[in-house]
């Protein structure tokens, strides 16, 4: 727009005052004038400046969540799995880790649809909009899958334990519960102020970020082939050479993880929370000082939290408000962290490990020796370094994914810190065993039975978040009463009424096509992955 332009404050009254240049009182007086840059003395360019500046800090507020669920693509699940495929087909198989994270982008960005519109993550919704039988089956299958997951984390932090400290399995498998206090004392979302929450998400994301600093460090130590790099990123025939497939499917399971998408819908409550509270949609004071029964012997912050569980509905203006910057910072986190730390653990195997037959389904213990022995010794160290980091940051994740799952499918009334010592203490209790009785290949061995058994349950935990973003009825938020329309004929007098009373947020038919062939694709994966598993055995 050039200078001496025309902008109508009376629709948009708004943005002018947003980005500073104009006093709120000054547009109050021009609501019905048309009035000019020209006349504002403001020129173009600063305001797009500023609108750039404003769209950046609001993004920045938003930066958090995608820390929390990248964790989940860059657990102790994926390590073993990288270097199997680096190991025996060098490169070529990036291009389905590349495939893995759009997957994962896609189902995480559904995800973050569903729970900003109906306010409720996906267990939550299993409970509400599903038959009690049918809640339950997928409550016991989300169990195994949060367990099989935890699992993966408590192995992945006690082997490196016991390599870079020289500490006994049994006592790293103990210490694991460490970062179960570290989630007892920090976090908590069911209030309206993102503070504590956010703090969280930095403390995360400070794990998240030390992984990435060992890989850029492993990758500085190794020769690879920038060209045959990047090459790998493109589909070629040496993708189906040496059991290309086989691995695709581990690769994919160990990527695209279940316990992701319960934590993926629940993480973007708060911020729709705090918006409305500050913008003055919700009033707290109005909610604390309502007579009931429980008022004597309920707190206020009890209050906030039985109010947020059971009535909020986040409103439409939250919802326009954080929908697509939530989208955006997840995108952005997981085609950069996620992808990197992904790619990199197979670059550095392709480029040291290939036609090592000892690295082929080799357990965390051979893949040090290997890394040590073939690069230098610091190679080996950072990477249990790396997986140290990620066992913890993805244990922190997976306790808080089970609490989420347990509430959310049979509403859970045992305390927060109580449910999430039990979903820890249900995973270290295996682990103890295995290593106390079998000891390292034990280990090796419930690491990879794990990721098989995530993979299996993919499928049907997947369907839900599917049909419950297609379906009209849930999807719809109420529109704000100044924006709702009564358009009324003597035919389908309701239905009208209601089309002009909220707005629909279901997926569109391209959408809902590309949902359903993902969930045939990874289904098919995974069927061909119970019949090599017959064929063969548990591999990595």
């Amino acid at each position: 727009m050039v200078e001496g332009s025309s902008y109508n404050t009376t629709q948009h009254p708004v943005d002018l005052y947003d980005v500073g240049y104009v006093e709120k009182s000054d547009i109050m007086k021009s609501t019905a004038t048309t009035t000019t840059y020209r006349d504002l003395d403001v020129s173009p360019q600063p305001i797009i400046t500023r609108r750039i500046m404003s769209s950046l800090r609001k993004y920045g507020s938003f930066i958090g969540p995608g820390l929390l669920i990248s964790v989940a693509y860059m657990d102790p699940g994926n390590y073993a799995t990288g270097i199997t495929a680096g190991a025996s087909n060098k490169y070529s198989l990036l291009f389905i880790v590349f495939l893995s994270n759009i997957i994962a982008i896609f189902l995480q960005t559904l995800c973050i649809k569903l729970g900003s519109v109906t306010g409720y993550d996906l267990a939550r919704c299993c409970r509400e909009y599903l038959p009690k039988w049918l809640n339950i089956t997928l409550w016991i299958l989300a169990e195994c899958a949060i367990v099989a997951t935890d699992v993966a984390e408590v192995i992945g932090s006690a082997i490196a334990l016991n390599i870079l400290l020289k500490i006994p399995l049994p006592a790293g498998v103990v210490i694991t519960i460490v970062d179960v206090l570290f989630v007892l004392a920090a976090y908590r979302n069911d209030s309206s102020s993102t503070r504590f929450v956010k703090m969280f998400e930095y403390a995360v994301g400070f794990l998240v970020m030390a992984v990435v600093i060992c890989f850029a460090i492993e990758l500085s130590k190794v020769h690879a082939n920038a060209a045959e790099v990047f090459r790998g990123y493109v589909p070629s025939k040496e993708m189906f050479q040496d059991g290309g497939m086989t691995i695709a499917t581990s690769i994919i399971g160990s990527t695209v993880m279940i316990h992701s998408l319960f934590l993926g819908s629940g993480l973007v409550q708060p911020r729709l929370r705090e918006y409305d509270v500050v913008n003055g949609l919700i009033n707290l004071d109005d909610l604390f000082d309502e007579s009931d029964d429980e008022k004597s012997t309920k707190s206020q912050r009890e209050k906030e939290a039985d109010y947020f569980y059971h009535k909020y509905k986040p409103s439409y203006q939250s919802i326009k408000y954080s929908l697509k910057y939530s989208i955006i910072e997840l995108i952005l986190t997981l085609l950069t962290l996620a992808l990197f730390v992904n790619s990199a653990i197979l670059i550095v195997a392709g480029s040291s490990l290939y036609d090592t037959p000892e690295a082929v389904d080799a357990d965390l213990y051979t893949i040090h020796y290997l890394l040590s022995k073939n690069i230098a010794p610091v190679v080996g160290t950072i990477f249990m370094l790396a997986l140290l980091f990620s066992g913890q940051s993805a244990g922190i994740v997976c306790t808080i994914a089970g609490q989420i799952v347990s509430e959310g499918h049979i509403n859970w009334t045992v305390k927060p810190w109580m449910r999430r010592l039990i979903t820890r203490a249900i995973s270290i209790i295996p682990c103890l065993i295995i290593s106390l009785c079998i000891g390292r290949n034990g280990l090796g061995t419930a690491l990879n039975i794990s990721q098989v058994v995530i993979s299996i349950l993919l499928p049907p935990l997947t369907a839900p978040l599917i049909y419950f973003t297609c379906k009209k009825s849930i999807m719809k938020v109420e529109l704000p009463k100044e924006m709702q329309t009564k358009e009324v004929t003597v035919e389908g007098e309701s239905e009208n009424k209601e089309e002009g009373k909220y707005k629909y947020m279901v997926n569109n038919w391209i959408t809902a096509t590309v949902a359903v062939v993902i969930w045939l694709f990874i289904s098919i994966l995974n069927v061909y992955a119970i019949v090599d598993m017959a064929m063969h055995g548990v591999r990595g």
